[in-house]
Formats: C-alpha cells, sequence, structure tokens
C-alpha cells in the first residue's frame, strides 16, 4: 500500500528491469517466456494461458515465473507485444499515406489469423511496448504530411486498429460457428440467403427487399476488406485535402 493508504497504481511491465546487474543471470528472457505463451494460445486460445502452464512450457516452478513476469495481465501485454512485432515495416514511407496504411492494416489482419487470440486481447490491452511504439512511430512517421493535425493522426491510427480488430474478429466468430456446426462457412451463407430470400418474398420487408435486390454479391472477402479500409481512410482524407 502506498503511504496514502492506497494501492500503488499499475506498472508497466517494460519500465521494470529484465534484470540487475547484480546476481547470475537469469534462465529464461521476457520475449522467451511469451513465445511460449503465444504458443499456447495459438494451439489452445487465450483461456489455455496460465502461469502455471507457461512456467511448465519453458522449465521452470510457477512461483519462480512470477521473478520474471508479475502476473497474468503482464504476460498478456507481453503476448501482444510480441505479436505486434510481426509488422514488416519499412525503412521509411512510401510518400502514399493511404497505401502505406492500407498495408498495415492488411498486415494486421493477417496476424489476427495467425495469433486467433489477439484481437480479444487487444481489446483488454492497455499499454504499448517496445514493438507498439515502433508500430506508432512508423505510422505516424506515413501520416508525417498527410494534413492532418497530431489529434487526427492518432484518431486515424486507433480508428484503422479498431475496424480491423472488429472485422478479424467477426471473421474469426464465423469460423468458430461453422465448427460447432459442423458446416462450411460457404453452406452457412447459402442458408442464410435463402431464408432471406424466402422472408422478402413475403412483402414483409420491402425496405430490405429493395438493398438486397440492388446490393449484388457479397464479393471476395479481401476485396470486401480493402474497401472498408478505404472508406475509413476516405473520410479522413476529406480534413487532409481540406
Amino acid at each position: 500500500m502506498a503511504a496514502s493508504g492506497r494501492a500503488a497504481g499499475p506498472e508497466v511491465i517494460w519500465a521494470r528491469p529484465e534484470r540487475t546487474g547484480r546476481g547470475p543471470r537469469p534462465a529464461f528472457t521476457r520475449d522467451e517466456i511469451a513465445e511460449a505463451a503465444v504458443r499456447i494460445a495459438d494451439e489452445s486460445g487465450l483461456a489455455a494461458v496460465s502461469m502455471r502452464r507457461v512456467a511448465t512450457a519453458v522449465g521452470c516452478a510457477t512461483m519462480s515465473l512470477y521473478n520474471y513476469v508479475p502476473g497474468k495481465g503482464d504476460l498478456i501485454d507481453l503476448m501482444v507485444d510480441l505479436a505486434v512485432g510481426e509488422y514488416r515495416l519499412p525503412d521509411r514511407p512510401s510518400g502514399d499515406w493511404r497505401a502505406d496504411l492500407l498495408q498495415l492494416a492488411r498486415q494486421a489482419r493477417e496476424m489476427m489469423r495467425r495469433h486467433p487470440w489477439l484481437p480479444g486481447a487487444v481489446l483488454s490491452h492497455t499499454f504499448l511496448g517496445p514493438n507498439a511504439l515502433r508500430y506508432m512511430e512508423h505510422s505516424l512517421a506515413v501520416l508525417e504530411h498527410s494534413g492532418l493535425d497530431d489529434a487526427l493522426k492518432l484518431e486515424l491510427i486507433s480508428m484503422l486498429n479498431g475496424t480491423v480488430v472488429s472485422m478479424a474478429s467477426a471473421e474469426q466468430a464465423a469460423a468458430e460457428r461453422a465448427k460447432e456446426s459442423g458446416h462450411s462457412p460457404e453452406q452457412r451463407q447459402a442458408a442464410q440467403a435463402g431464408y432471406l430470400t424466402s422472408a422478402v418474398a413475403t412483402g414483409r420487408y420491402p425496405l430490405i427487399a429493395r438493398v438486397l435486390a440492388g446490393s449484388g454479391p457479397v464479393g471476395d472477402p479481401d476485396e470486401v476488406f480493402d474497401r472498408l479500409i478505404g472508406r475509413v481512410l476516405d473520410a479522413y482524407a476529406g480534413p487532409a485535402a481540406g
């Protein structure tokens, strides 16, 4: 407890030295611990990640793991930042901020496909680690000559990340429902289309009927993703152009 009687505030894991200059060299690094946790989450989901299971994976006692990582929240912070380190960032922006941000969004989507636990972890993740700061610095460099003020730059980065997380979460939820039902996503989509066709044929949903008649097929998921991200970027290109 702090001297005032209140609990001390949260501590960022990266603000703690990984090791002091005294004593023996630690048996593990934080990255090695995070890598073990990520492997567990990739195989069995984020709920399967526990301090005990990670300790077993790296080969130490559970209580010893707390000497490296104070708690599970810190462990998830390390996992998220390790995944964020998978961004392939060029040495410098191309000069086309829209194209560069679209490329980052595509990378984020693929990252979340490799790590299905990541969208949920990002939603509860509050601290920016070294890799997230590297990503943020690059994103701001991309937007340096966009014409946006600094507040709008940060807002756009947040909106872009939030859109990718939302779309990745929806994709994963659809895949999980398909897996549970034993039917492919295409089969489920066809069943939904059949139901909608019969429902609008009753005449009770004229607006839905009109929209469906004019919308055409859903289209390739990658094209849909690019189009939706493009609309987010369009919304901010307006202020930049003005």
